[in-house]
């Protein structure tokens, strides 16, 4: 803060050092340790003069590091000590491991404290239940922050209803998400249009399909596909497996054919997923069920992208 006139100076008791009068001198230069030291005022002084206190302002006056004595000293003047009382509003520096809780000023529940980038301390804001204190880096001070989920994040199944022959790039109508015998998903849901599956959230997903097929006769190969796009466009097999159906009675024969893949969805606009299915035979039947999972699709969020 600013002042009128000189800065008070800081400082505890202190008393300086001896002084030798000499004979018709009245100023003399006050030091503790031999160094220079200027007292607030006079006011602020304790002097002894031949074994009398003297009375600041009459006795004597100060002006920086100088005591001035109302008259001249003479040979046998006793300085008995001079006392600076220093700002008597300064407590000086406390001694280590005395400054108690009960002496800091109050601050808010749950706050902790923190330094700027200039050494001045800052208040860390309270946090919530279950967060955790969390670095930042230099030049910013710490945040309680939520961790993030431990787990599947997201786990869900959706299924063909309705069987069907022959080959489908893609599989474009009648999914839906499993919901008899008990079904329990958790996590967002997937969104489906004309077979192209959209992800709720970005993240790590594995997906898993999983089709049943029939066949009255001998089938070289079954085969399914995961497709992916990441351009909303273009799409590739991600994943893709060969099976067969060898009949070895008379009548039907069933197979089933699975296949999965892992994929960064780090744009849900853009990073999407269909599913096909190609037999070798057009009469080779897929199969697809409204009571329970014959052919479907598995997705679970294993994490962030």
């Amino acid at each position: 803060m600013s002042y009128i006139g000189r800065e008070p100076q800081i400082g505890n008791f202190q008393v300086c050092d001896a002084i030798s009068t000499v004979n018709a001198q009245a100023a003399y230069t006050m030091q503790v340790g031999s160094v220079n030291v200027s007292p607030e005022s006079a006011n602020h002084m304790i002097v002894s003069l031949n074994g009398v206190i003297q009375k600041p302002t009459d006795a004597f006056t100060v002006s920086g590091s100088t005591i001035t004595f109302a008259s001249n000293l003479v040979t046998g003047d006793v300085i008995n000590f001079i006392q600076i009382l220093g700002n008597v509003l300064d407590l000086g520096v406390p001694s280590d491991n005395t400054v108690t809780l009960a002496k800091l000023a109050s601050g808010t529940d749950g706050n902790l404290i923190s330094y700027d980038t200039s050494g001045n301390p800052v208040a860390v804001a309270t946090g919530n239940d279950g967060q955790v204190l969390t670095s930042a880096g230099a030049g910013a001070p710490p945040v309680f922050e939520t961790l993030p989920s431990g787990g599947i994040e997201m786990a869900q199944q959706w299924r063909v209803t309705t069987s069907f022959t022959g080959t489908a790039e893609p599989i474009a109508s009648n999914w839906e998400q499993g919901d008899t015998n008990g079904y329990g998903g958790i996590g967002s849901t997937m969104s489906q249009s004309s077979g192209v599956f959209t992800f709720p959230s970005t993240g790590i997903y594995l997906i898993t399909f999983s089709c049943s097929v029939s066949f009255n006769g001998d089938a070289r190969y079954v085969s399914t596909g995961i497709e992916t796009t990441t351009d909303n466009s273009s799409y590739a097999n991600a994943s893709y497996v060969y099976s067969f159906i060898q009949q070895t009675n008379s009548g039907v024969t069933f197979n089933n054919a699975t296949c999965s893949f892992m994929f960064d969805v780090t744009n849900t606009t853009t990073h999407k997923t269909r599913f096909k299915f190609i037999p070798f035979s057009e009469s080779v039947t897929f199969i697809g069920s409204t009571s329970q999972n014959m052919s479907y699709v598995t997705f679970l969020k294993l994490g962030d992208t």
